[in-house]
């Protein structure tokens, strides 16, 4: 019986939207809670320095950025040659899996659109692509570990937000808290019997019903979540810049910040170094833009926009306060134990106490599906059932991190290994290696489909590859002494 051929399994852009929504979305994703901990390290590190370093973070963030987006057109161009060389019945993906449900290559498709990007290729099918067995085992391990090291965080940080807010008991029997510790086994409220641990539940099982059902769907899907939480984004962004700037144009900025301090350069890398990160969901946000003539400029501003926004956040906090807290927000909590607060309006500090939960609950959706997106891509096959593709896998997304958040909410460990070592393969390693032997099927591409490359790096020359390399090693080196200093 002769061997029946692999069918090329793709997958959808889904319906498309303005280049102006989809940088939306690549912004969502980056400016996350980490800005919130970028002004803090500014001070620690000094505000020329920490501007230095921030700007080339940015930079070589976006040489990545552009390794990714070139090689999600070779992708592109690759399964058309691979669909080009399947008998016509195999060429249809039925609608029961996660494939196409229409020939990826058309007959009116001239040679110009070899590759574009008009289906998502995730990370995954990119590394099935591109790397041998070791290099697609390593890619999924890293991609597993960060992705599921991610959601976790969330469904962790956004809870304990909730909960931290909602919950008014400050101790036994005291209006003053600030010599008291209020445990997880303290009552949530005064008279009620809920603790603080049990109201934490609560609230994670709120979070994953509200937004666990957007891992069925594509990003898309989200488009109404993102623009509410970008505008409750922006305001908390904007009131926390307003109100530094008031202070600092009455003269009463208190902040002294050093020009550089060299001890405070491994807290700095080790908080900004993953500021600018967003490739692993890269082709679900990039693919559905329905004009993408000038990608990688358009990507470019973005960055450019969260630089400046980064720049401006922390130095309007570096100069306003005297001291500035871990997280950014609690400098403009209720005046506590006799600190000076910068506001007095409830709504305001109750307002910037829930910055998390705007953030993060715009991201979770978004990593929740790339997740879901690299498991089918890992998992998937045609002859499985619709129910097994599309639903049971969609399940293994969220319901491990669902379990972690349950069981405890202290997830320091896991925000150092997925963020630290897994993050770097994902922002650096894996683009500079997806891009160094994409590029060596390019020939191959051009001679059998035709066409020229539509989103070619500017960083073509292999130097850059190679740099980016050497730079993911140097910033693991960085993160490492970071969490060595931090633990000591």
């Amino acid at each position: 019986m002769a061997e029946e051929p692999v069918v090329i399994e793709l997958t959808d852009s889904g319906v498309q939207f303005s280049t102006t929504v989809g940088l939306i979305y690549v912004f969502n994703l980056i400016v996350g809670t980490g800005a919130l901990t970028m002004p803090a390290a500014f001070h620690s590190a000094g505000w020329l320095v920490s501007l230095v370093t921030i700007i080339v973070l940015a930079f070589t963030s976006y040489v990545t950025v552009t390794f990714m987006t070139e090689a999600m057109g070779i992708a592109n161009a690759a399964l058309r040659a691979e669909q080009q060389g399947q008998p016509e019945e195999y060429r249809n993906v039925s609608p029961g899996t996660v494939s196409e449900s229409s020939p990826l290559l058309q007959d009116k498709a001239g040679h110009e659109d070899s590759f574009e990007i008009t289906h998502r290729v995730e990370m995954g099918k990119m590394a099935k692509l591109f790397f041998n067995k070791a290099g697609i085992s390593l890619f999924n391990l890293c991609i597993i570990v960060y992705l599921y090291g991610d959601l976790s965080i969330y469904a962790v940080a956004v809870p304990k937000s909730l909960r931290d807010v909602a919950c008014t008991y400050s101790g036994s029997g005291t209006n003053n808290s600030c010599n008291q510790t209020v445990g997880d086994k303290d009552p949530c409220w005064e008279g009620v019997d809920l603790n603080r641990d049990n109201a934490y539940r609560i609230f994670v099982a709120v979070f994953i019903c509200l937004l666990g059902p957007f891992v069925f769907f594509n990003v898309q899907k989200t488009k109404y979540l993102q623009i509410v939480t970008t505008i409750a984004r922006w305001l908390a962004f904007g009131l926390m810049i307003t109100l530094t700037v008031i202070k600092l144009a009455q003269g009463k900025g208190q902040g002294k910040p050093l020009v550089g301090d060299v001890s405070g350069i491994p807290n700095l890398f080790g908080v900004c170094v993953y500021s600018f990160m967003c490739h692993h969901s890269l082709p679900s946000l990039v693919t559905p833009i329905r004009n993408k003539s000038r990608l990688n400029s358009v990507l470019g501003g973005d960055y450019v926009l969260i630089l400046v926004f980064y720049a401006i956040l922390s130095f309007t906090g570096v100069f306003t306060f005297a001291k500035v807290e871990d997280l950014y927000t609690l400098n403009f909590q209720p005046n506590e134990c006799g600190r000076q607060a910068i506001t007095h309006v409830k709504f305001f500090e109750y307002f910037l106490a829930l910055f998390p939960v705007f953030t993060l609950s715009t991201n979770f959706p978004i990593i929740a599906i790339t997740l879901r997106n690299n498991l089918q891509a890992l998992l998937a096959r045609p002859h499985y059932s619709q129910f097994v593709n599309r639903y049971l896998i969609a399940l293994l997304g969220i319901v491990p991190p669902t379990i972690v958040a349950i069981i405890t909410n202290q997830v320091d460990f896991l925000v150092g290994i997925t963020g630290s070592y897994a993050g770097t393969a994902i922002q650096y390693v894996i683009p500079a290696c997806l891009v160094l032997l994409g590029r060596r099927r390019v020939p191959e591409l051009q001679a059998r489909l035709g066409g020229e490359q539509l989103h070619c790096s500017p960083f073509r020359h292999k130097a850059w590859v190679y740099g980016v390399l050497v730079w993911s090693g140097l910033c693991v080196i960085f993160v490492t002494v970071n969490h060595i200093i931090t633990r000591s």
